[in-house]
């Protein structure tokens, strides 16, 4: 069998403990694991030719996640990547969305959540090729959401606090607390990065605009 029959996972994070137990967790189901404590190493050895995706720290000495993400477009390594990180504020997340990112997965990460994140993304590369229905899929979502919960929406995708938003709408912070959880409900969005993703792909923020 040759290797670019085979699903590899890229593992890139400076803690070594942290990547050691990842590449464990993946090589537990059967995915090849090539572990990267730091990313200019990783870019040096990426193969865009494999069947893989990339798992990347944010917050690493040298060049972080970000850096790295920029790097591998630079260079046109069309792999998805998934952002690992201990610090999941919606700058950061809205930033690695906008540059493609694939997810967003806080640490310490629920096992299932990662393995379910890998799989979808080592099964996206012929989605994105193929095109529209994911899109279609989004403004069919969004389409059933109320004229109130859309209100909810924006401001909670452009990272302002539940409070905030109770502010802004002239509304309780309980009923702001009901419509966000409708909106997730709706928008089939397990997390906010989730959902900031969905609202930037569907042009109704712009990223550069965002707190």
């Amino acid at each position: 069998m040759s290797i670019g029959a085979e699903q590899v996972v890229y593992v890139v994070d400076d803690d070594q403990g942290m990547l050691d137990s990842t590449v464990w967790l993946l090589e537990s189901v059967g995915l090849k694991a090539l572990p990267f404590t730091s990313g200019r190493a990783f870019l040096d050895a990426c193969d865009d030719s494999l069947n893989a995706c990339v798992l990347l720290d944010v917050r690493m000495p040298g060049m972080g996640g970000l850096n790295v993400q920029e790097e591998m477009r630079n260079r046109g390594l069309d792999l998805p990547v998934i952002f690992v990180s201990g610090h999941a504020d919606v700058p950061i997340v809205v930033r690695a969305f906008k540059a493609g990112a694939h997810d967003f997965i806080e640490k310490p990460y629920n096992e299932q959540l990662l393995l379910d994140s890998v799989q979808q993304a080592l099964s996206s590369m012929d989605e994105r090729r193929s095109g529209t229905n994911g899109h279609n899929q989004l403004q069919e979502r969004l389409a059933s959401l109320t004229p109130r919960e859309r209100d909810v929406l924006v401001p909670l995708v452009q990272g302002y606090t539940n409070r905030e938003i109770a502010e802004q709408l002239d509304i309780s912070v309980k009923t702001v607390d009901l419509y966000r959880a409708r909106v997730m409900k709706r928008m089939q969005a397990e997390r906010l990065p989730d959902l900031v993703a969905m609202a930037i792909v569907a042009g109704l923020v712009d990223p550069l605009r965002l707190r």
